[in-house]
């Protein structure tokens, strides 16, 4: 994201925004932004931020290193980098790493910090273009989201039409027809979410929808895949149980690629945003 002019990197690392802080010191120092970074590990108030968060944040943190490195700060030998940090103290808030994309990235709530210690004009500004990208990214994946969900209604279609063409006899009333279509839906959600609608709604009685309304973006993926797949084993005569079965295996192979597809995580936002 640019920020006054800067180019500031923002990655989403397990689920957790992560900004990098050589970015934000190259605002102060463009030639020797890790001279920014160490100068700010050395003050005391910084040290103390950092302390309170990793507390909060990490069940890892070494409290005994941690006092050790507090009652250094201040003194004119003192010096920290943060790859000695995060060695010492097992801190998971900061990241450092070498090479042409590499360098200090810290969680979120660290790197505004260090931006107010840089420049609080500085910091206003990333703040605003921070909340700027994650409500583009909002949008977005509210967009993907009720993209597939429409696909998923589409397909359905299909679905039924296999169910009408295969599996209901004629001159049967709308209410046998409209038993086998909820019977074949939640055949579909079994495969896929482990249980039917009604168990579902038993064990969400106040959930607003239903249990596809509540499904992530891949469930939705998936699920779309399934409706047709199953039209096809219908059409092939292939009864329920062994349907099922199939759905089933091909429901949790597909979840498995989709959870560790590239493509999926660049839906999420998990790539680096510039």
């Amino acid at each position: 994201m640019a920020v006054q002019g800067a180019s500031v990197r923002v990655l989403s690392q397990d689920q957790q925004d992560i900004i990098c802080l050589t970015d934000i010191a190259k605002y102060k120092n463009p030639d020797h932004p890790d001279d920014v970074i160490r100068n700010w590990l050395r003050n005391r108030n910084t040290l103390e931020f950092l302390g309170v968060w990793e507390r909060l944040n990490n069940p890892g943190f070494n409290p005994v290193e941690f006092d050790g490195i507090r009652l250094q700060a201040g003194l004119n030998s003192f010096i920290l980098t943060p790859k000695q940090w995060i060695e010492k103290t097992g801190a998971v808030g900061l990241t450092s790493s070498a090479g042409r994309y590499g360098g200090t990235h810290a969680h979120k709530d660290i790197a505004f910090e260090f931006a107010s210690w840089v420049s609080v004009e500085f910091k206003l500004y990333l703040i605003r273009e921070f909340q700027r990208l994650k409500e583009d990214e909002n949008n977005r994946l509210k967009h993907d989201w009720n993209l597939q969900r429409t696909l998923t209604k589409i397909n359905y279609r299909i679905h039924t039409d296999a169910i009408k063409d295969t599996l209901i006899p004629p001159s049967i009333t709308k209410a046998q027809a409209a038993a086998v279509y909820a019977s074949e839906a939640d055949l579909l959600n079994v495969a896929l979410f482990g249980q039917t609608a009604k168990q579902w709604r038993d064990a969400h009685p106040n959930a607003d929808g239903n249990l596809r309304d509540h499904a992530p973006l891949e469930q939705l993926v998936v699920l779309t895949n399934l409706e047709s797949l199953n039209s096809v084993l219908i059409r092939q005569g292939l009864a329920p149980g062994e349907r099922l079965r199939t759905l089933n295996d091909i429901a949790i192979t597909q979840m498995r690629s989709l959870l560790a597809a590239s493509g999926m995580k660049k839906l999420k936002g998990g790539p680096p945003h510039t």
